[in-house]
């Protein structure tokens, strides 16, 4: 590498040389950088939520229940308020959870339909519900957090609770088997082409716990995962003057610059720094960082740090 010139390799650790921070955007961002590493990664009483591993080949699919993914924000009713998976409360109108159980938590998604994932998110974020916008959404009910059983025990009485609360907008995830992971392929298939986003595995004996585990494993056609967004780098060519990347920091901490995926929009107006990304990629170098990431949207659900 010329001396004087600047790098971000695909490695934790990796930071901005000198040079790169005297643009004018770079300092943008490190000033609101500063601003959001004084703030929590979450809200203080983030919902401790079920989260689901990726699947591979070799868990034994006779022990899972499968469903569809869908693709919307993350609902927890706490037994008096929606919030989001960040803890953050989410302003749905009155009528929309008129009649929910008082001190009984549920689990699911807010969903708009197949591919309005976009429409969702825009609904839930709204400090003032928007009534037509809500009268589009459905809460999809996955899982009772405090119900104590296993999940092969959940799944009627998650039937039930919305039985009860006999709403149309308010619905059970239906659970089925498959025999084997040509099935459970096969099944994927549909679910794609059909407009959704993939399938879900839920291991019918175990108990509601906070956090990653095999207990609960996606099922997509590309993998995907989040990352938070650390700086914005500055693009080069037909992008001067604008975001070039991001550079983004996993979960363990790993960086790398995610440059792929954004229209001209994106770049001229980046995700804010502290905020958390989505991104796909193609399986991982050695070292765990993804080969071949690209931007799919920003996580408004995921209280920015």
């Amino acid at each position: 590498m010329k001396s004087g010139s600047s790098a971000y390799p695909e490695s934790a650790g990796s930071y901005l040389s000198d040079s790169t921070l005297k643009t004018s955007l770079q300092r943008r961002a490190c000033l609101v950088w500063l601003a959001f590493a004084a703030l929590p990664a979450q809200a203080a009483d983030a919902p401790a939520l079920l989260l689901a591993n990726v699947y591979r080949l070799g868990l034994p699919l006779a022990d899972y229940w499968v469903s569809e993914k869908y693709d919307g924000v993350r609902g927890y009713w706490d037994g008096r308020t929606l919030r989001t998976r960040g803890g953050e409360t989410i302003a749905a109108p009155a009528w929309f959870t008129a009649g929910w159980p008082a001190g009984t938590p549920m689990d699911g998604e807010l969903w708009a339909g197949r591919g309005r994932f976009s429409q969702a998110q825009s609904t839930t974020r709204q400090q003032r519900p928007d009534d037509a916008a809500w009268r589009q959404m459905k809460f999809m009910v996955f899982d009772l957090p405090r119900h104590g059983g296993t999940f092969d025990e959940r799944i009627p009485a998650i039937e039930a609770a919305v039985a009860r609360i006999a709403q149309p907008w308010v619905q059970a995830v239906a659970q089925r088997r498959v025999a084997s992971d040509a099935a459970l392929q096969a099944l994927l298939q549909r679910t794609v082409r059909a407009g959704g986003e993939g399938l879900m595995l839920h291991r019918g004996a175990s108990l509601y716990q906070g956090g990653r585990s095999d207990d609960l494993v996606k099922v997509k056609t590309h993998e995907d995962t989040e990352a938070r967004v650390v700086a914005h780098l500055p693009g080069k060519g037909k992008h001067a003057g604008r975001m070039g990347a991001l550079l983004v920091e996993m979960p363990s901490g790993q960086r790398f610059r995610l440059g792929a995926g954004f229209s001209d929009a994106d770049r001229t107006d980046p995700p804010p720094v502290g905020s958390w990304v989505t991104y796909r990629f193609r399986g991982t170098h050695d070292g765990g960082l993804p080969r071949f990431a690209s931007f799919v949207r920003v996580r408004e659900d995921m209280a920015p740090r």
